[in-house]
């Protein structure tokens, strides 16, 4: 028999699912017995992911989590349909790529209604489904830059350190109201899907040849975890009664650098997740062993 923690059998609604870690986890979720309903706004991925699951049970949804109308309904349409709702993982989101002093207003505010306010939005729709239950899942999608601040992603910071205060906060009231809820705050590190490719590019860090540019192929090449391994996580984490999630080595050591050195942070791992900075250091010691022959 099932554990009271395992998604087997169990329905589960999830946004993002057309794509990246969303399509990832909708297909173990799949494997692992969870019944799905599942929505995007890309309506061609949405399909993929769907032909993808095949005969597992689910059901889609194409619209925009930033539509309070539109994600309430869905929510209370995939408890009328599978019987029930036993968990939510509000993991939509999208970045854009500026300086603050030259990020459009309505910009900064789109990153926040998808990233955070979509999030409030899910939990608030799910959960007088979910109390009363016997277990049930509010998983959150925060951000290795919900741990730590980084330039040109003042939009992004912002959304995802708002997200882990909400369902950290989130999580203290359950635990002492609806202790059946369990509420996960996941930080993904450098994951390979293509989030780089469809952040929104304005404008880079400075000028010339040491400033801060935006480049997806880099990020793509040195993400050190794959979406499988996310979505394993994720789901390891859930199933496990765990509050907080770390995906990957490098969200482990930002986790780390952050609590040790709390303000002088930057000053240790700016440079790792600078690709322009590697770039320069590999392209010095290229030229030192040129210029050697």
């Amino acid at each position: 028999m099932a554990s009271i923690n395992s998604v087997a059998g169990r329905t589960i609604a999830l946004t993002g699912a057309g794509s990246g870690i969303g399509r990832a986890l909708a297909r173990l979720l799949a494997e692992k017995g969870a019944k799905l309903a599942l929505a995007d706004r890309d309506a061609d991925g949405l399909a993929e992911t769907a032909k993808l699951l095949g005969n597992y049970p689910h059901s889609t949804a194409v619209f925009d989590v930033t539509d309070p109308g539109a994600l309430e309904d869905w929510v209370d349409a995939a408890a009328a349909e599978f019987g029930g709702l036993d968990g939510i993982i509000n993991n939509a989101g999208l970045s854009v790529v500026a300086p603050f002093e030259h990020c459009p207003p309505e910009e900064f505010d789109r990153v926040m209604a998808v990233n955070f306010d979509a999030v409030m939005r899910g939990c608030r729709a799910a959960l007088p489904h979910l109390i009363g239950g016997e277990h049930g899942w509010i998983v959150n999608v925060s951000s290795v830059f919900g741990m730590m601040g980084y330039p040109t992603q003042t939009a992004y910071n912002a959304s995802k350190y708002a997200v882990r205060g909400f369902t950290e906060a989130l999580h203290l009231e359950m635990q002492l109201t609806h202790p059946e809820v369990q509420v996960v705050r996941v930080h993904p590190g450098g994951i390979k899907t293509r989030v780089a490719h469809n952040s929104k590019f304005i404008r880079g860090l400075g000028e010339g040849p040491e400033a801060m540019q935006h480049d997806p192929d880099d990020f793509l090449a040195n993400a050190p975890t794959t979406a499988e391994q996310a979505a394993e996580t994720i789901v390891r984490g859930m199933e496990r009664g765990e509050h907080r999630v770390l995906i990957g080595k490098d969200a482990r050591m930002v986790d780390y650098l952050t609590r040790l050195f709390p303000v002088s942070y930057w000053k240790r791992i700016g440079t790792f997740l600078s690709s322009d900075d590697k770039k320069a250091e590999t392209q010095e010691a290229g030229g030192k062993k040129a210029h050697a022959r």
